[in-house]
């Protein structure tokens, strides 16, 4: 008998202590890659059918439950066993980041009975490199090829979007010049800086996580005209596209001016004279009446 009642406060002080657990990844998640979260209990008698998972919105300030096809988780599928609810998202990207966890809900209670520790998940990624040259707007971009003239100040600004704060380094094809640093900066470059040079980003978290970009440096002779240079040709191609704008404002401006003499020109006064003579009931251009009044009818 003593046995009995002792087995059976060893399952009440298991059931007592038994706990609502989340499982995640455990290595880092690139974009693209499947994320799976698993809810369970540690004692696998409980019953997993009131639990679901949550996931805290930085827009909302709150916590949100995550629903199988909900907005914002199209791709998501959530699968439940007997013991177990498992969250997957196959395609992870940058809006599944977000701390997650397990709730569990008895029957007509709004306040969550138990719920688990929150599970970070950071999906990181690293976008395409973008070179931009300094006092340039960005959307113009840079050439593969950019050739300056000797004496010229080059400075070039290496950038990549991603999830953290990538480390940047500039190295020059054959040699063992390297500059840690987002930007490339050659003061008065002479004949010897012409060459290769290829920025690098590395991921402080995800080794994989590695871009880079090489663009190549010619320094032009001393003799070289000045619109042989990458500026020289952005500030022809910039010429052309303003004359030809004011030329085009011209023109309109033309047709607008002589159409608008030509329809001055073409109409006149109205004709009122056919108002002033006066109609007679009798005349030619009255009407037909059965009064013989002799008086103008204006």
């Amino acid at each position: 008998m003593k046995a009995i009642l002792l087995v059976a406060v060893v399952v009440l002080i298991q059931g007592s202590y038994a706990t609502l657990l989340i499982k995640g990844p455990t290595e880092p998640v690139l974009e693209g890659e499947m994320i799976k979260l698993e809810c369970l209990y540690s004692d696998s008698d409980l019953n997993i059918s009131q639990v679901h998972f949550e996931v805290f919105s930085k827009y909302m300030q709150g916590w949100r439950p995550v629903w199988e096809r909900s907005y914002c988780y199209s791709f998501v599928q959530i699968q439940r066993t007997s013991d177990s609810v498992i969250l997957s998202i196959p395609h992870a990207g940058s809006y599944n980041d977000g701390p997650y966890r397990c709730v569990s809900h008895a029957d007509n209670v709004t306040e969550p009975d138990n719920s688990t520790q929150p599970f970070n998940v950071k999906v990181h990624y690293m976008g395409e490199l973008s070179l931009i040259r300094e006092g340039y707007n960005r959307y113009l971009g840079i050439p593969q090829n950019l050739k300056v003239r000797l004496g010229d100040d080059v400075v070039v600004k290496c950038s990549a979007s991603s999830s953290e704060e990538p480390s940047y380094y500039w190295y020059k094809e054959g040699s063992d010049w390297i500059m840690p640093s987002s930007s490339l900066t050659l003061r008065k470059v002479s004949a010897m800086e012409d060459g290769q040079y290829t920025c690098m980003a590395k991921h402080p978290s995800v080794e994989s996580l590695n871009k880079k970009r090489t663009i190549s440096i010619t320094v032009l002779p001393e003799d070289a005209s000045w619109y042989e240079s990458t500026n020289g040709r952005l500030m022809l191609m910039t010429s052309a596209a303003a004359a030809a704008l004011i030329i085009f404002i011209l023109s309109v401006s033309m047709y607008v001016y002589r159409r608008a003499k030509q329809t001055r020109t073409t109409k006149g006064p109205i004709d009122d004279r056919s108002q002033k003579k006066p109609i007679y009931k009798a005349s030619a251009e009255s009407l037909p009446s059965t009064c013989g009044d002799k008086q103008p009818l204006v």
